[in-house]
């Protein structure tokens, strides 16, 4: 952690699961909140630690993974600007089931359960939006559970580079901007590191990607959905 930040940031107009807030309740919110600033690896929360809130992202890019096999990590989902993390333990009363953490230099904000709850109870609208937002989470899980199942590993990580664009845009040079190792990479697809980098060293000479360093830049982005079969 670099340094503390100011408990009395507003919040409210970078996170849209605050929009339906009143004045009062966001006052609420801002006065209990406290900011931080983290360097890339740090640990945000860990699997089957207790969540005493949640933790919105104001700044910077966050890795969400499970621990499996040899305490191999499976990537599940990233969290960015806009997002927050950790509220699906702090509303079913649970240990952590992942571990958040940063890859990108971020600004997270931590609101205690506590305020949560009281919100929650005080704004139906509110209370509706975490539903919402924790059934499109589920669905996302669905879909990967059936794309481990049904989609060899050359079409998981097309769909997987099409995902990472649409989520992370592109940088100046048109290459997807977030710097990802190979192991994440492999994590996300849910394969050997190996295979990642042959099928990547495939998607080149084919001309469908070009490779700088971490980065990636889809060439060829029609013929990378009729391989992955994805919407993106």
């Amino acid at each position: 952690m670099l340094k503390d930040g100011n408990s009395n940031t507003c919040i409210s107009s970078s996170f849209s699961i605050f929009k339906s807030l009143n004045s009062e309740e966001l006052e609420l919110l801002n006065a209990n909140l406290k900011c931080n600033t983290y360097r890339k690896g740090e640990i945000i929360y860990r699997e089957g630690s207790r969540i005493t809130g949640i933790y919105c992202v104001k700044k910077g890019i966050l890795k969400i993974y499970k621990t499996g096999i040899d305490s191999k990590p499976q990537i599940v989902a990233f969290a960015i600007k806009g997002d927050i993390t950790g509220y699906r333990s702090v509303l079913s009363n649970e240990m952590a089931c992942t571990t958040a953490e940063i890859i990108e230099e971020a600004e997270i904000c931590f609101i205690p359960s506590e305020i949560i709850f009281n919100l929650i109870k005080t704004n139906s609208d509110f209370a509706l939006s975490l539903i919402q937002l924790t059934c499109r989470e589920l669905d996302q899980a669905n879909i990967f559970i059936k794309d481990i199942a049904q989609k060899t590993v050359k079409q998981r990580l097309a769909e997987i580079l099409l995902m990472l664009e649409n989520t992370f845009k592109l940088d100046e040079e048109g290459y997807i901007a977030v710097n990802l190792t190979r192991e994440d990479l492999s994590s996300i697809v849910g394969t050997a590191t190996e295979s990642v980098i042959r099928i990547l060293g495939e998607f080149k000479n084919e001309g469908l990607i070009a490779i700088k360093g971490k980065k990636i830049k889809i060439n060829d982005k029609k013929k990378m959905n009729l391989i992955s079969d994805s919407i993106f």
